[in-house]
């Protein structure tokens, strides 16, 4: 478990590398393993520990380093699979709802579901859009939306607005300034800073809400 652990910190601090080399390797099969990520990250409520945010920079800043990736082939791919995991989570959530959790277990716990209904609470349906920037919270929206019965026309509008910003953003970001010097020499920072600015909303709301406790 301790090696796994340090496997998937290994890969996160080393991303742009890993990515690098899957591409090599792969070459055009690479926007599938991508799209199967974002696909599991988002569709998957088992799998919230799947990079996304820095796995979109990453594969941004690769495609503008004169790799195999086309960025503007990638990000229509990306969003395909990042909208169908939404759809594929909603409806998951639609028909087995509360029953997933009954029990707590390592990798799906309830405080996960109670954390993205607090989000839903404060936000409405924008959650949907604003949890495609926050880890967990975005593997959980769409579920939660499925159990809370939203319709299904009012979900997949809000679907496709996050899908697409979310992915356009993050993906040009890291096309546009993962090639800068200060960014390329240290890759490894940025990432944690992405991952760290990501989560804040969710620490705050935490904090906020043991305060009010």
């Amino acid at each position: 478990m301790i090696d796994l652990l340090y496997q998937g910190l290994d890969f996160m601090r080393h991303l742009d590398e890993h990515l690098q080399r899957l591409v090599t390797d792969y070459q055009t099969f690479a926007y599938v393993i991508l799209a199967l990520i974002i696909f599991c990250e988002t569709g998957l409520v088992v799998t919230p520990f799947l990079p996304g945010d820095s796995l979109l920079f990453a594969a941004g800043a690769v495609a503008a380093g004169g790799s195999a990736l086309n960025v503007w082939l990638l990000i229509p791919i990306l969003i395909a699979a990042a909208i169908l995991g939404d759809n594929t989570n909603y409806f998951f959530g639609k028909y087995l709802g509360q029953r997933v959790f009954q029990r707590d277990y390592w990798f799906l716990k309830r405080e996960y579901l109670t954390r993205t209904e607090q989000f839903y609470e404060k936000y409405g349906g924008r959650t949907l859009v604003m949890a495609r920037f926050v880890p967990i919270v975005r593997t959980f929206a769409p579920f939660v939306a499925g159990v809370g019965n939203m319709t299904y026309r009012k979900f997949i509008g809000y679907c496709f607005g996050g899908g697409i910003l979310w992915v356009v953003s993050m993906t040009l970001a890291g096309y546009f300034f993962g090639q800068i010097p200060i960014v390329k020499n240290n890759f490894e920072i940025v990432v944690v800073g992405i991952i760290g600015f990501s989560i804040l909303p969710m620490v705050i709301e935490v904090i906020k809400a043991k305060m009010r406790k």
